[in-house]
């Protein structure tokens, strides 16, 4: 028989190591006190009796097994946890595109609900123009249409406090005319030949007045308060 080194039955464990070891001391006659990896690293299948060869054939191939037993393991755990995380991407890939497409509707329904506003917006106007007179809610819903809603209150502040929303108001001393008492009114004609009997000329001259010079019609309202006058 070839002299065959037991190492080269993988026997690569403490456990195995040790069983190979004992068959070999007790075989040679050895005291137990002998290190039995250090014998076993220098023995041969030759050095085994017949019948101990067996045992340490199975002893081998029982480590090998168990080695690759081990190797499997944590093969599949490898894959497993790839697997889980190609699963978690894809999961959090799902819930993007669908936030990403929910986010894309509301913005679609809020543009066409602004525009369906603005369109409505548009015919009240159109429905309140070329009268030959105006109520004051009329006059009041002229301007809401034509500011922003967050503007309309400072407007109407002002306007109530300088002509009580009449468009015809005229201050008898200085000359000053409108819903927004201009002075001069004629001044108004910038917005408008017929700043003297449209409500929404004079609206859309006192809007631009308050913007240009207070920044907002809001900006105007805090001078008034502090002046009684803007």
């Amino acid at each position: 028989m070839s002299r065959i080194s037991v190492r080269g039955f993988a026997v690569a464990s403490a456990t195995a190591v040790t069983t190979v070891g004992a068959v070999v001391g007790v075989a040679a006659g050895q005291p137990a006190s002998v290190n039995a990896e250090a014998t076993a690293a220098d023995a041969t299948i030759a050095d085994i009796p017949a019948g101990a060869q067996a045992q340490v054939q199975t002893a081998s191939l029982t480590q090998q097994a168990d080695d690759a037993s081990t190797q499997a393991d944590a093969a599949a755990l490898k894959s497993a946890q790839e697997a889980a995380r190609k699963a978690a991407a894809e999961t959090a890939q799902s819930k993007k595109d669908a936030a990403d497409e929910a986010a894309k509707k509301a913005a679609d329904e809020r543009k066409e609900k602004a525009l369906a506003a603005s369109r409505s917006a548009s015919r009240d106007v159109g429905d309140l123009l070329g009268k030959s007179s105006y109520t004051v809610a009329e006059t009041q819903a002229l301007a809401r249409q034509m500011m922003a809603g967050d503007q309309f209150q400072c407007f109407s502040n002002i306007v109530d406090h300088e002509s009580g929303w009449n468009y015809r108001a005229t201050n008898a001393s200085s000359g000053a005319y409108g819903l927004v008492q201009a002075l001069p009114g004629s001044k108004m004609s910038s917005a408008g030949s017929d700043w003297q009997t449209n409500p929404a000329t004079q609206i859309k001259w006192g809007l631009n007045y308050m913007n240009d010079r207070y920044g907002s019609p809001c900006g105007a309202w805090s001078f008034w308060q502090a002046n009684s006058w803007y």
